[in-house]
Order: C-alpha cells, then structure tokens, then sequence
C-alpha cells in the first residue's frame, strides 16, 4: 500500500454550449447553470458538488504543504488528469464552485495551487465534448500527503 490515507470524491457536471476552455492560469466547476463566453475557465457546470460538498477529511488532508490533488476529468469519450498541491493556507470554503489554479493564488473558492494544468491545457477533444449540454463531466478527486507514501522496494531499486 502506498499510502494509509487516501481520500477520494467524486464531482459531477455537465456541459455547456459557452464552454471555450482557454484560460491560461485556472480551471474551474460550478454549480451555477449559466455560463457567458466570458467564464472561458469553467468546464463544466451545474455541478452536483462545490468545496463545501466535500468530505472534513479530504479538505483537512488538502490543507497541508505535503498534499497532492489529483483530479480525473472525464466526458463519454476522453479523459484528462490535473495535479496540483494542496496548502495550509487554503481556505477551502466555497457553496458554489471548485478552482484549480497554476498560479499560488488562494481565495475561497481555491482547491488546489501549482497546478500542472489550466483549462487550456486540456485534452480538446473533452473540451469540444462539453460544449454539448447533455454531456455529463466526471471528476474523480484524489488526495493524500506525501508523508504518507511508504518507499516501494523493486529489487534493486526503490520508489519514492
């Protein structure tokens, strides 16, 4: 086992005919139904979670220097995976939306920091299904501390 403490959630949104996905810093969900061109970081909306949906556990596990969030994007046909870092200066408290950002900017609405990945940079192929409003996005969220990753031994060599 490579970790004690994994904590797991799932999202779930749907499309939107102004999805553009071109923001170059974040990468957001909401709750919110409507979207203008001008919300070109929102990939999915109607979301069925925001922050505050969220398990104590994930989000007290996401508050800490050592914690990596991975976030699974997924549509009926493509996939696309987003790492990012968690932070004790997280906030963490937002009823409508969920943003991963490149950047350390944090607000309350902030999931995760240094992020790999904006809505720019991912898969087009889910971007161009998502402007379909009947498309259904899933967002699978990991998170666990690095301090908890026990050293795997392969024979000569070992991981992490």
């Amino acid at each position: 086992m490579l970790s004690r403490n994994i904590y797991r959630e799932v999202v779930r949104a749907h499309g939107h005919p102004n999805i553009r996905g071109t923001h170059r810093s974040t990468i957001e969900v909401t709750k919110e139904e409507e979207l203008t061109p001008r919300g070109d970081c929102i990939i999915g909306v109607g979301a069925d979670k925001a922050i505050n949906d969220l398990s104590p556990e994930f989000l007290e596990t996401l508050k800490n220097n050592d914690a990596v969030l991975i976030a699974i994007l997924s549509t009926s046909t493509y996939w696309d995976i987003i790492l990012a870092q968690g932070s004790r200066s997280l906030i963490l408290d937002s009823d409508e939306k969920i943003i991963i950002r490149k950047s350390s900017y944090i607000e309350p609405s902030t999931l995760g920091i240094r992020s790999n990945k904006a809505a720019r940079d991912i898969n087009r192929g889910l971007i161009s299904e998502l402007r379909n409003p009947n498309e259904l996005l899933e967002v699978r969220l990991l998170v666990f501390r690095l301090s908890e990753i026990e050293p795997v031994n392969i024979g000569v060599g070992r991981i992490v």
